[in-house]
């Protein structure tokens, strides 16, 4: 349960033995609020409610200080804030209810010393070269923080935040690695204990993307093709109207038979057939084959791969079945004005 849709685990022979103990382990997943939820957003969702359904006891960072450094919605710490509230109320209406998690805001961890005399101290343990590699967390470039030293307090600040509450797990995207894997290495020189990181794939953007090109930043390429709120057109978000939704994936990467970085097959794999166990259903005429029943991912890529299934059909029946996934999620934050007043306010600074 814990393992299902991972793009990695570290180290699976650690979890083993942590769950082996019987003893109630302790996770979390932190999260910028800067900007609308994304479907991107559910995959590690749905690993929240896996890992709460295992006994993990679960942590939600709300990372208002981290998003405040990293720019985001202009700095302005008063939307910062109130677009936390937003992400928090959709994962409610997802399953993660608030009495099920901690929700936590870094707003209160920064109040306490101790918590800035752990950033100190994974600093002091931390070259500067390690320490700018590992901006890439924030969706930064190394040489970001030539103008803005701040930036640099970030991945001691993530790293701290795992130390801070004493955490076994660390769960984020595979983005979020070498925060973790700084984590681990700095663990042994503090006396702390190396989390378990659990990451999650990302879902490419609905441009798609090609293979990475030789002398290409992995982490530069990465940034080009994922699904991103800051890259509007690629992506789908839970604010969306239903006819949105259905147009995007119309106009989505979708080439006949390619499975290889395909937005929309990514989508069933990763989200509808992790979130509903119904399958999808392919609605057709009759004079081209009628409708058919896919109840597992795998014999979905299979057809499509072999060419039994045109992307038009895909894309169609794609759409049905997220709509009805962020449905609820949707009704959730349109009834609410301020969320309203966000999303439009995001919308001016994106088009800006």
């Amino acid at each position: 349960m814990i393992t299902r849709n991972t793009a990695e685990v570290v180290t699976p022979e650690e979890l083993k033995e942590a769950l082996e103990s019987g003893r109630k382990l302790k996770g979390y997943l932190g999260f910028e609020p800067s900007g609308l939820f994304h479907i991107g957003w559910l995959i590690w969702a749905q690993k929240v409610k896996d890992l709460l359904q295992a006994g993990v006891d679960m942590s939600l960072l709300v990372a208002t200080w981290h998003a405040w450094i990293n720019d985001k919605l202009g700095g302005n710490m008063e939307m910062i804030k109130l677009a936390g509230d937003y992400a928090i109320t959709v994962l409610d209406s997802f399953g993660i209810s608030r009495s099920k998690v901690h929700v936590i805001d870094a707003e209160d961890m920064v109040k306490d010393k101790d918590y800035w005399s752990l950033v100190i101290r994974v600093a002091k343990n931390t070259s500067l070269a390690r320490m700018k590699r590992a901006l890439t967390i924030m969706g930064r470039k190394a040489d970001e923080a030539e103008l803005d030293s701040s930036k640099l307090i970030y991945p001691a600040m993530q790293v701290s935040d795992i130390f801070y509450m004493d955490l076994d797990i660390a769960l984020g995207g595979t983005d979020q690695r070498k925060a973790h894997m700084l984590a681990r290495d700095v663990a042994e020189k503090l006396g702390k204990k190396k989390v378990i990181a659990i990451h999650t794939p990302l879902l490419v953007g609905l441009q798609g993307g090609q293979r990475m090109n030789p002398g290409v930043d992995e982490d530069d390429a990465l940034a080009d093709i994922k699904m991103s709120k800051s890259k509007p057109e690629t992506a789908i978000f839970i604010n969306d109207e239903p006819e949105e939704v259905e147009g995007k994936l119309m106009t989505a990467y979708c080439p006949k038979g390619v499975v290889e970085n395909n937005p929309v097959l990514q989508i069933n794999k990763y989200i509808l057939f992790q979130v509903d166990d119904r399958g999808l259903k392919v609605e057709r005429d009759a004079k081209f084959g009628g409708d058919v029943q896919f109840n597992t991912y795998e014999e979905l890529e299979k057809a499509y791969a072999e060419g039994k299934l045109h992307p038009k059909d895909l894309k169609v029946a794609t759409a049905r079945k997220l709509n009805q996934i962020i449905d609820p999620l949707r009704k959730s934050i349109k009834s609410r004005p301020e969320y309203d007043k966000l999303a439009k306010e995001i919308a001016r600074s994106v088009s800006r």
